[in-house]
């Protein structure tokens, strides 16, 4: 029963940390939005800035998500990072109609498994 309630309290904070990393996503890809309509910033700052929201964005989820978590923030970070930019890979994918695996993408995957695995170390340590 113990590994039962263990393994539930990982999915619940691999739940929480991709839901929190999706919110600030958001929430920062519009704020950066209002501040192209408002500014004289290139459209070409796009592909960097999106790309730097979501590793922010995945690093600050999976640190918040393993606060509570005493060990394996690794690998709950990890998990956090690689279901968000797999998830964010399939709806864009979906949404540009063209659906194909390349390195970028799988560059893209990495650096998410490696940020979330990162967050989550930051999240057990500072929760001890």
């Amino acid at each position: 029963m113990n590994s039962v309630l263990k393994t539930s309290k990982n999915f619940y904070s691999i739940l929480k940390g991709f839901g929190i990393a999706l919110i600030l996503t958001v929430i920062f890809v519009w704020i950066y939005a209002l501040i192209l309509v408002k500014t004289n910033i290139q459209e070409n700052t796009i592909t960097p800035v999106v790309i730097i929201i979501s590793g922010i964005s995945v690093l600050i989820g999976s640190s918040i998500a393993c606060l509570h978590v005493k060990k394996n923030g690794i690998i709950n970070g990890a998990c956090i990072g690689g279901i968000y930019y797999a998830i964010l890979y399939i709806l864009s994918s979906i949404a540009l109609c063209g659906f194909a695996i390349n390195i970028k993408s799988l560059i893209m995957i990495a650096t998410g498994i490696l940020l979330g695995g990162i967050g989550g170390i930051i999240g057990v340590n500072i929760g001890k």
